[in-house]
């Protein structure tokens, strides 16, 4: 089931499977991030269609969201890069806009190739660490929180199972 969350105990995790090869569903999951990652106060941090997502590819590497250029660049980090394996494995700290300097959350990505493409599964974990009535939980208990973050990742990864759906229909053909 394509962006079906699972629960499993305090992570979400959302599973989709991409018509690429691991190698390419990587590169769209990172170096496109900004093109499937999906737009609104729901998603981003920085409101308006001029801000990016991005993520420097290496580990010690920002995940980022920025607008705005010069002395007018607004720039949100929302996390570094842990563990950085092409076409494998990718983990980053994620960190919410209303998180403490102390509280941390981590995402792990992984790039299982199929008969058909690649499953890309996130992983979002560690939230048992964050206080259970913290701003972010939305005053939901942790099964509800859980479902919601899985359901949440499964609408970011769907959109990147789209992106890379529409990438390929538009590769010119060898």
């Amino acid at each position: 089931m394509t962006g079906a969350p699972t629960l499993a105990g305090d992570r979400a995790r959302a599973t989709v499977t991409v018509a690429v090869p691991p190698e390419k569903a990587f590169r769209l999951f990172t170096e496109e991030i900004n093109l499937w990652w999906r737009r609104g106060p729901r998603f981003r941090n920085l409101r308006g269609d001029q801000g990016i997502i991005c993520m420097e590819p290496r580990v010690g590497g920002r995940v980022f969201e920025s607008m705005g250029a010069g002395p007018n660049e607004t720039v949100f980090e929302v996390g570094t890069v842990t563990v950085w394996r092409p076409s494998e494995r990718l983990i980053f700290e994620w960190r919410a806009s209303n998180f403490a300097l102390c509280e941390r959350t981590e995402v792990e990505v992984t790039f299982v190739p199929t008969r058909t493409g690649t499953q890309v599964t996130v992983e979002h974990r560690g939230w048992s660490a964050i206080r259970a009535d913290h701003p972010v939980r939305h005053g939901q208990d942790v099964a509800a929180f859980i479902r919601m973050m899985g359901m949440w990742w499964g609408d970011q990864i769907t959109s990147m199972r789209l992106h890379a759906l529409h990438a390929e229909s538009h590769a010119p053909s060898h």
